[in-house]
């Protein structure tokens, strides 16, 4: 599925995310396999764990497909939309959850961090599609920097959800939260990022003759490279997410000419695509047998509804007041802020390491936001790139 589904949906409007939410939730329908299905309650650390490794696999493939010089000029979509529509959608989604779900400011906080950023696993159909590829335009690019980014940039949310959660809104609380989980672990991801991909790249390209790591042509250097600065970043007490991206953009400098570069990309790309499938079968096991349906009621389904078709398009179109773009980007890049398992992520570490009040119903808020966000994004991703496409060479 994984292999061939891509090349016959390549066209249709239809993704590989929904079929495989559609047979996880099939399959686990039934008795035979319903005891096997993950539940978010009873299984929070592997659920947890799960999605860490395919985000931070999705996050170095997605650095390694950016060629754009950093400079304000080509970043500066991506900055409006981490600088404005992040924030502004936390604050929104914050309120939202208070007003909708009646849950307390913490719990509506962390339940707001967990879905501002937008997913880097399953937004493959409105990224850039590979390094060198000639679908690099304005909407593409911006939604592969915002979704590399804003994974890191939401962990300071997370945290403080998990502050305030634990000692209130005291000023000592909140001045502990800024130097720890803003100040210091911001600047130990990127740091170890930066060098961390800046000496890869030495090791892969640069060393002399027979040593160079690039000479093996093997793929598992992604991988290897991933988890490497992943761990050491984590135990420095930094945000492994922004090194992960950081050093993916780095090794992908250190020698854009080289073939490895592609093939380190593809080993990423095919890694994460395999785990994408796995977790979205358990995702459509637990929206079954896990009992995230029975969550569901009508105010987490009001509560998705105005968060995906009403919060997002509207930040997004806000941050990017003023930028010039063709008549489709800029509906298109405020409109795709998919939602996926970067979300569950953030949501079930917050509840790991917090507490939070009405932990299963927020799981069944969480759960129809993907679940809607996967359908309706992964329907009108292909025709909303064909117009992205046509607009381009009509410009041109």
């Amino acid at each position: 599925m994984v292999a061939w589904l891509p090349l016959l949906l390549e066209k249709a409007p239809l993704s590989l995310p929904i079929i495989c939410v559609g047979v996880g939730a099939l399959l686990f329908s039934f008795d035979r396999f319903a005891p096997f299905a993950l539940h978010p309650i009873e299984g929070p650390f592997l659920v947890e764990k799960a999605a860490e490794l395919i985000v931070i696999v999705s996050l170095m493939g997605a650095g390694l497909k950016i060629d754009r010089a950093l400079n304000w000029k080509n970043w500066r979509l991506c900055v409006r939309l981490l600088a404005i529509a992040m924030p502004l959608t936390i604050l929104a989604l914050t309120f939202l959850g208070q007003a909708v779900l009646g849950v307390g400011l913490a719990t509506a906080l962390l339940l707001a961090a967990s879905l501002a950023p937008t997913d880097p696993v399953l937004a493959s159909d409105v990224q850039i599609e590979a390094p060198e590829s000639d679908s690099d335009d304005e909407a593409r690019f911006a939604l592969t920097s915002e979704a590399g980014l804003n994974d890191a940039l939401a962990f300071p949310f997370v945290h403080l959800a998990i502050a305030v959660a634990a000692g209130g809104w005291a000023v000592s609380t909140l001045a502990a939260w800024a130097l720890d989980a803003v100040v210091v672990r911001m600047t130990v991801g990127l740091a170890l990022g930066w060098a961390g991909g800046w000496a890869l790249g030495k090791i892969i390209y640069r060393l002399p003759g027979d040593t160079q790591l690039s000479r093996t042509g093997d793929g598992f250097v992604a991988l290897g490279a991933t988890l490497a600065i992943y761990a050491v970043t984590e135990i420095a007490h930094g945000y492994g997410f922004l090194a992960v991206f950081v050093a993916g953009l780095m090794l992908r400098r250190a020698a854009r000419d080289n073939d490895f570069n592609a093939r380190m990309h593809d080993f990423a790309d095919e890694t994460e695509r395999l785990l994408m499938m796995a977790l979205l079968v358990m995702f459509g096991g637990m929206l079954t047998a896990g009992g995230l349906f029975s969550m569901i009621g009508w105010a987490e389904l009001g509560f998705a509804l105005v968060a995906l078709f009403v919060v997002r398009p509207l930040a997004g179109w806000i941050a990017l007041a003023g930028c010039r773009l063709s008549p489709f980007e800029r509906p298109v890049i405020a409109f795709f802020g998919i939602r996926g398992l970067g979300s569950v992520f953030y949501f079930a570490y917050g509840i790991n390491h917090g507490q939070f009040e009405e932990p299963v119903r927020l799981w069944g808020a969480l759960g129809v936001v993907i679940l809607i966000s996967i359908l309706f994004h992964g329907i009108t991703a292909t025709p909303a790139m064909r117009l992205v496409e046509r607009g381009r060479v009509k410009a041109a």
